[in-house]
Order: structure tokens, then sequence, then C-alpha cells
């Protein structure tokens, strides 16, 4: 569990996060929306650790980061996993050279033991005969399902994704979105979605927090999003034909 409390973030004079409180639980996706503007950047680097809050708290089941020694940000970061929008593989290592780098720079496993476990996860991620291929002969899918082994190749209790979608087709940002939930509830990861896709919203949005010009507007659970009232939660998510007509459909449901 992720608590945030009363998180402040200002960049000279412009203050982009104005005191956002929220919860984001185990075994659960929890997905950050917004407009470009709203500060949800701010707050995913903010949980990462990458912006310090001018006020308030961040704490990972309990610990406060702030609080927190160098060696123990260092032991909490060996705790995070995190899907970048780009996916960031390095170009010149192989599928396997990829996910296994975070067991060799931060663990004292054997090669034999980071073998079996980067295979583990290869599997796990549904990654078929891509061990020794470079990221440039595979698929934007698979070198998603590659971020996404590599994340979670150290057991991590807590998973960051930066809009793991981009760039994908519709299919396969579905597939995406699945395997990122599965992973999730399989491990009970604490897991925080960066995104603007209102699909993923659809799929996997078991909490939902909106954020509007710094401010925590809305938080909620992808079937209350349909039927939430508050204007700028509507005015964001029905700009979607698609929304409109799940909207439509849940509403002559409910008659």
């Amino acid at each position: 569990m992720i608590e945030v409390k009363d998180v402040e973030k200002s960049f000279g004079e412009s203050k982009v996060l104005k005191g956002i409180s929220t919860v984001f639980d185990a075994g659960k996706t929890n997905l950050i929306i917004g407009q470009s503007g709203s500060g949800k950047t701010v707050l995913l680097k903010s949980l990462l650790g990458i912006h310090m809050p001018d006020k308030g708290t961040i704490s990972f089941d309990g610990r406060i980061y702030s609080h927190l020694t160098p060696d123990e940000k260092r032991a909490l970061r060996t705790e995070i996993g995190m899907v970048f929008q780009g996916s960031a593989l390095f170009d010149s290592m192989t599928v396997e050279e990829n996910v296994g780098f975070p067991l060799k720079m931060f663990t004292d496993k054997s090669a034999a033991e980071i073998k079996e476990r980067v295979n583990f996860v290869i599997n796990r991620v549904n990654l078929v005969d891509a061990n020794h291929k470079k990221p440039s002969e595979i698929s934007g899918g698979m070198q998603k399902r590659v971020a996404i082994a590599r994340a979670i190749v150290n057991n991590p209790k807590y998973l960051f994704c930066d809009e793991p979608n981009s760039g994908l087709d519709p299919k396969t940002a579905i597939v995406i979105d699945n395997l990122i939930h599965e992973i999730t509830v399989e491990y009970n990861i604490t897991t925080v979605v960066n995104t603007h896709d209102m699909n993923s919203v659809m799929e996997i949005g078991d909490k939902i927090v909106f954020l509007k010009e710094g401010v925590l507007a809305w938080e909620g659970t992808k079937k209350e999003i349909f039927k939430t009232d508050n204007e700028a939660v509507t005015d964001f998510v029905y700009s979607s034909n698609l929304f409109k007509k799940i909207r439509k459909s849940q509403n002559k449901e409910d008659v």
C-alpha cells in the first residue's frame, strides 16, 4: 500500500500539486488520469522519489519516504519495478539480457539463478522464442512485455507504469493492460499506472484517481466513473465516443 498525504509540489511560482491525499492499495491496478498539465506525471515522479514534495508525505507500507536514511531509500528502490513509456530497453542487449539487468545490478544471484528467474518471467509474460533477439527485432507489443518482465524480475512490491500503452494498437494495448492487471493480482503488487487511455480505465481501473489542475478532483472505480455526476470527470471522460455509448447502455440497464 502507498499512502499519499497532503502532498504539494511547486516549481518556481507554479504550484503543480495542491494537497493531494489518496491511498493506492496492494493487489489493485491504481490509475492516475487527467488532462495534460493536470499534475499526474509530477505525482508519479513524486511517488518514485524523483521529485520531493514541498509539503506532505508519501509512505510505502508505513515507511515515510522522506524519513528514510539513504540506505533505507536504496533498499526501498529494490522493491520498485518501473515500466517506462517508451519501454527504455537497451538496444545492444538481447531480451534475456535486458530482463536480467536488474538482477545483475541489484542482487548477488549466481548466473544460474539469474537465468532461471529470467526464463520464468519471460514465460510469465508470454514471450515466445524471443530470448536471444534484440529489441529492434521484435514488435512494439513484445517490447512492452519485455519491459514488464524486467520490471517484475526482482519481485517488486510496487510497480509503476508510465503510459504503458503509448504507441500500441488498441488490440495490443488491451493485452498489455490485462497482463499488468493479472500480474498485479497474482503477486499482490501495488500498481500505479499513469495513463490517458480510456480503454485502460474501462479494462483495469480497480481504482482511478482523476487530477485537474493539481487537485484530486475525483476518485473511484471503473464502475463508479460511468455513473459520477462530477462535471470535471464527465467532461474529460465522455469526450470519448466509446464512453458515451457505454454510459448510455449502462443507464438503460439501470432502468
